[in-house]
């Protein structure tokens, strides 16, 4: 079985079309067994009112509920933890990635431990935003040697293997944490070009001073755990 996390604060307006986005890509894909399981993060709105609804309507829909607001790297811990699949994906609330980008990282799983997906698209993306996001990718690539397209998007990974790390952080950051140690601890990976959109409804809250703030400290503690805490690994990765 696979997983979706699907990690949402005030997602009202998408969470019902990402939730079809994932249906009709795991469709394309020949997936048939899988669960979506969305996390709400406190939200103040009533995204967990429309989830409940979707759940009372069909089966394979999870609503897991954040007691306090964790962030969305918490949100995705809280997703994993509770995810039941061989395989995990992150599919983030805001409707941001289609079902063909979707689906495209599907028909890859398997073909190595993790399958990492990035745009081909960057005009989808603000100015600001792009510069941000490969300026990102260039630190984290440079800091721990990595060649890594891309660190924030909906990536796949085998359960067990990102269950075996700890991933301290509950930032945006959360996954260029995990990828760094997976894949410096030897984990192969397969890369995937994808079209991604802008949001729609809603405002991302990327960009906000505190969430900055933390993905520094990430950085700071991620230096830490990688050349201190534990020897330098250069493994024989994979990549398409």
């Amino acid at each position: 079985m696979l997983s979706f996390v699907v990690p949402c604060f005030n997602e009202r307006a998408n969470i019902t079309k990402v939730i079809a986005e994932i249906d009709a890509a795991a469709a394309d894909a020949g997936v048939s067994n899988y669960e979506i399981v969305v996390v709400d993060d406190c939200s103040t709105d009533d995204t967990r009112e429309v989830v409940r609804s979707v759940c009372a309507q069909r089966s394979g829909v999870e609503l897991v509920c954040n007691e306090i607001n964790l962030g969305f790297g918490g949100a995705y811990k809280a997703g994993i933890a509770y995810a039941g699949g061989a395989y995990v994906m992150m599919i983030p609330g805001d409707n941001s990635w289609p079902k063909e980008g979707i689906a495209r990282i599907l028909r890859r799983a398997g073909e190595a431990d993790i399958v990492i997906p990035y745009s081909v698209n960057p005009e989808a993306r603000t100015f600001t935003r792009l510069i941000i996001s490969r300026a990102f990718t260039w630190l984290i690539n440079t800091l721990f040697g990595l060649k890594v397209p891309y660190f924030n998007g909906t990536v796949l990974h085998k359960t067990e293997l990102l269950r075996s790390i700890t991933i301290r952080t509950n930032s945006f950051a959360y996954q260029a944490e995990a990828l760094v140690k997976l894949i410096r601890g030897g984990a192969s990976y397969v890369t995937v070009p994808v079209i991604v959109v802008e949001r729609t409804d809603g405002t991302s809250s990327a960009l906000q001073t505190k969430n900055v703030v933390q993905v520094a400290q990430c950085l700071a503690l991620l230096l830490i755990d990688v050349y201190l805490r534990r020897p330098s690994i250069h493994p024989n990765n994979q990549s398409v």
